[in-house]
């Protein structure tokens, strides 16, 4: 530590300093493990000890957080974690942190109210909520799928649009639906599962089946949207690594009036087979790629690009990206030697 004189802060209410401070004081535990500093509680005040710069930031998260406990919002170890990610990444934006936690970036369903809980989450929200055609890209564990699938539950809830579809590319490693037991449906459900769990916590199970019964919500593979043009709704398509350029061509101008695109997708997982080229077998570019590369900077697309560093699931979850990535990046760094 540094014999800089510590940062006071001094809090209204002592029930929601204990709330902050977390049981046994494991929410101050993080943010020093995190930031390198030292927090002292005396009565309703709290010290940080530290560097300035670290010092300064540990300020900024304990008065959101703080703010947040303020405005009902119960605070898990897994929120400090998102606190500290955006207070890290906001050295880099002109976002201050009441912009974060002002709800203007806020998805609201029948079951969950959404926050960001990274810079990049933040941007995506912010883009899914006005722009007509957005893409979330990015490692496992970011949230890209989920809070799509919840922006387009909350139009839909809202009457904002009549109709959501949700739709993947069939493809996985060694199988084909054609191998699969079952009827159709039971066929292409469990390709489309991480919706219906997203669908699950959004809206609850009972409702968005009733829905789809209905017609409100239709799940439908890749191919079947060949030929259509989509009105009022929202078209989310996950998994879009696994298409070709020629399948997102097609998708993307399903788009009709009053409609959406959601296009989600991890560039790093895809599973489309190598094609023969005259040299021997080669890597099939995928349609995502070609997506990305063809409309960046387009007026009304957003494209959203998550990093390692945004995954917000487990704190392993980031860890094993990441060294993934590492590996990547060394076995690439090789092969141009």
């Amino acid at each position: 530590m540094t014999d800089t004189a510590p940062l006071q802060l001094t809090f209204a209410s002592n029930q929601l300093l204990q709330d902050l401070c977390g049981r046994h004081d494991t929410h101050l535990q993080l943010i020093e493990d995190n930031l390198g500093v030292q927090l002292v509680t005396r009565g309703n005040q709290l010290a940080i000890f530290g560097p300035a710069p670290q010092a300064e930031m540990a300020r900024q998260v304990l008065q959101d957080l703080y703010e947040l406990l303020k405005n009902g919002v119960a605070i898990s170890p897994s929120q400090v974690e998102a606190a500290l990610r955006l207070s890290d990444g906001l050295l880099d934006t002109k976002l201050k942190p009441a912009d974060l936690i002002s709800g203007s970036t806020t998805i609201a369903t029948p079951l969950l109210k959404l926050m960001p809980r990274s810079v990049t989450q933040h941007r995506y929200v912010a883009a899914l909520q006005k722009n007509t055609l957005v893409f979330g890209t990015g490692p496992a564990g970011t949230g890209k799928t989920y809070l799509a699938v919840a922006q387009a539950v909350s139009l839909l809830i809202n009457r904002q649009v009549s109709k959501l579809i949700l739709t993947r590319p069939v493809l996985e490693a060694g199988e084909r639906l054609g191998f699969l037991p079952g009827t159709f449906e039971e066929k292409i459900d469990p390709y489309l599962r991480p919706l219906f769990d997203a669908l699950d916590d959004t809206m609850g199970r009972e409702r968005w089946q009733k829905m789809r019964e209905m017609g409100q919500i239709e799940i439908a593979p890749l191919a079947y949207m060949r030929g259509r043009t989509i009105k009022d709704a929202v078209m989310l398509l996950d998994e879009a690594q696994n298409t070709t350029p020629t399948q997102m061509k097609m998708f993307l101008t399903r788009l009709g009036e009053n409609s959406r695109i959601f296009v989600t997708g991890d560039p790093s997982q895809c599973d489309l087979p190598a094609i023969r080229g005259p040299h021997g077998w080669v890597p099939q570019k995928n349609g995502l790629k070609d997506a990305l590369e063809t409309l960046d900077g387009l007026r009304d697309i957003e494209i959203v690009r998550f990093k390692e560093s945004d995954v917000v699931r487990h704190p392993l979850v980031s860890t094993i990206v990441t060294a993934y990535a590492e590996r990547e990046r060394q076995l690439n760094f090789r092969l141009d030697e």
